[in-house]
This record gives C-alpha cells, structure tokens and sequence, in this order.
C-alpha cells in the first residue's frame, strides 16, 4: 500500500546554483539544501524544470544527487528528476540517480514527440521496471504538449513503483478522480492549489515557490492538520501576491526564483541559456513582495 506521504509533504522543486562562471555550484547547492530543509522542507526535488535540467550534463545531474544527499543526511527525502523525451536515456538518468543516492525519480511524461497514451504508459512502466526506486510521474501538459490522462494514470497505479503524481495539469476534477481511484500520492504541483488538492486528499506539494519562502508554505499545510482551516486559507491567501510575481509573471519560475534569490545573497547565481537573468526591476518588486509576506 501506497503511504499517504512517501516522501514527505513539503517538498521543494530546488533550483540548481551556479557560480558566477556558469559552472555548477555544489557548496552552493548544499548550503541552500541545508536552509530549505532546516525551514521546514521535507523533501528536495533536483533536475526539475525549475532546477535547469535541459541545461545541466548527466554528470551534473549525478554529482548534485550525491552533494545534496550529504547535506540533508537523511533528514529530508531526495527525488530526482530524470525525464527526458527519450526512454532509453530517461532509464539511463535513473540508474545513475540510484546509484548516487537519490530516494525517488521524477519522471515528466516524454515533451515535443507527444506519444500517445498507450505509447506514454509503455514508457512510464519501462522507466518504473528499470531501477528499484519509486516514481513521480509528473504531470504538465502545458510544457511538454502533453497530458497524463486520468484513465492512464488509474491503470498505472497497478505498478508497485509508481507512487504519486506532481500534478500541474490544472484539471482538479480529474485529480480527484484518481485520488478516488487509486492509492497515489497527489502533490500539488501549482502552488495556489497547495491548500486546496491538500483538502481533498493530496499528499502535500512540490514547489518552486518553496525556494524562498519554505516555512511560509509549510505553515499553511501544519494549519490545516491542526484543524484551523480558517487560519490555513488566510495563509494561503497572504502568499498569492508572492505565488504570482514568481510563477505567473511571464518568466520562468528558475528566472524569477534566482533574481529573488540572489537578491536575498543566498546560493542561485546565473541561469543558464537560452534564459536570461531577471532584470534589477523585476528583482526590485519579488523583493518587496517577499519582505511584506515575511514580515507577517
């Protein structure tokens, strides 16, 4: 049986730091690790889109696995993201993950060759028979030009190693299909859909958001498991402003995330091409509407 938390329920899609050359910054990435998780995280997700994956080498990919693992030193879970439009290179990423210590794999269904759902189930079960680690089948049909259907996700449920789903599919009906359908773990993958997928059954969330506010997210799920549902959605509600500028602004949530994170002189430095920096006036206005959700 399927726990309701397999990797905990605050969990952060953790940006990838570089230094100011553009290499990968592992002290930078363990530092940050280390403030996440001492801020209330419990569950660090690497190589996601907010972590930059199309730009880092499968090395990266290995050494930031094994870096963050020792920072955390299994007081957080680590998942890593492997997904890849191709299957044979998605299995390789998630051998590699295994062996450098990763607890989970996220796998993003296969973007821009759009198979079809028959073909996308073949390639979830592949990745899942593959390695002995857990999966997180991640759902974001606005990036990849693809959607996880609810049925397939109910027949993929069936596999002892598909555990949960990040679910950005902004179908909540659908969601709750599967919640009632299955025993998956739903991580709200949207954070203004944190409280509301939590309410109905959902495991908790992976956020981008969490990068710099953590403990403001998390205090909206303790809320809700105290039984102050009324304090959960004023908290909820306190971190929209915040919610939007970072994920809703026309850039991507790597982008502002970085901008506001250097802002703060916490481990980020560039993005790497085809991105760009956010601009002094972007980073000017995420940093004020941070001090206002920071300040209470």
């Amino acid at each position: 049986m399927t726990t309701p938390h397999p990797f905990g329920r605050t969990l952060c899609a953790m940006i990838t730091p570089f230094t100011d050359a553009g290499a990968l910054d592992l002290d930078g990435a363990q530092a940050l690790a280390e403030r996440l998780v001492a801020d209330g995280c419990d569950g660090l997700v690497l190589s996601g889109t907010t972590g930059e994956s199309p730009t880092t080498t499968d090395a990266e990919k290995a050494a930031l696995i094994t870096a963050v693992r020792e920072a955390v030193d299994g007081r957080a879970s680590v998942v890593a993201g492997v997904g890849t439009f191709d299957t044979r290179h998605t299995v390789d990423l998630a051998l590699a993950a295994e062996k450098a210590g990763a607890d989970g794999l996220l796998v993003v269904s296969p973007y821009y060759s759009r198979p079809p759902q028959d073909a996308l189930e073949g390639h979830f079960r592949e990745i899942a028979d593959a390695s002995g680690l857990p999966l997180v089948l991640y759902d974001i049909p606005g990036r990849t030009g693809i959607r996880i259907e609810p049925d397939t996700l109910i027949r993929l449920a069936d596999h002892p190693r598909i555990v949960a789903v990040k679910d950005c599919s902004y179908d909540f009906l659908g969601a709750q299909k599967v919640l009632s359908r299955t025993e998956l773990a739903y991580y709200a993958g949207c954070e203004e859909h944190n409280l509301a997928l939590y309410a109905v059954g959902g495991a908790g969330y992976i956020s981008t958001v969490a990068n710099v506010v953590p403990g403001q997210l998390r205090a909206v799920l303790d809320a809700f498991d105290a039984g102050d549902t009324a304090r959960a959605a004023r908290l909820q509600q306190h971190a929209t402003e915040l919610i939007e500028l970072l994920m809703s602004s026309g850039l991507p949530g790597a982008v502002t995330v970085k901008g506001l994170l250097n802002a703060l002189d916490l481990p980020a430095g560039p993005v790497r091409a085809p991105l760009r920096p956010a601009d002094r006036e972007t980073a000017d206005v995420l940093l004020a509407a941070y001090e206002s959700l920071t300040a209470g």
